[in-house]
């Protein structure tokens, strides 16, 4: 069974830093693919960053490239990490924790098709 326990939502201002934990646990074959996704108040859930656990490449949205760096500790729990940089108010939200079995293509070229477990979300308030 997977379980995701996020730590680290707080208020800062804006031009701060915050850094997010997801405690990861359960089945590898059921968390190759782990990310973190926001949602604020109206509107809809969009994803921030994500990795595949078997490779070495991140991907981030365009609103935080170059201000979020997303990292993954190995051991028992895994951990992972979204360290927020140059905080703006548009970041505030509730910050979700995600993991999800990996899909493969013909030529064994993994992807991330979607998130099957989600952590209880951490909220982050940034106020100028």
């Amino acid at each position: 069974q997977v379980h995701l326990v996020e730590s680290g939502g707080d208020s800062v201002q804006t031009g701060g830093s915050l850094r997010l934990s997801c405690a990861v646990s359960g089945p590898t074959t059921t968390t190759e693919c782990l990310g973190w996704f926001r949602q604020a108040p109206g509107k809809e859930r969009e994803a921030v960053a994500s990795l595949y656990t078997g490779g070495t490449t991140t991907v981030y949205s365009l609103a935080v490239e170059g201000r979020f760096s997303l990292s993954r500790e190995e051991g028992a729990p895994n951990t992972l990490t979204l360290e927020i940089n140059n905080t703006k108010k548009d970041d505030s939200a509730v910050y979700y924790c995600a993991a999800g079995p990996a899909g493969y293509t013909r030529r064994y070229t993994p992807y991330c098709p979607s998130y099957t477990y989600w952590g209880q979300g951490s909220q982050v308030t940034v106020s100028s």
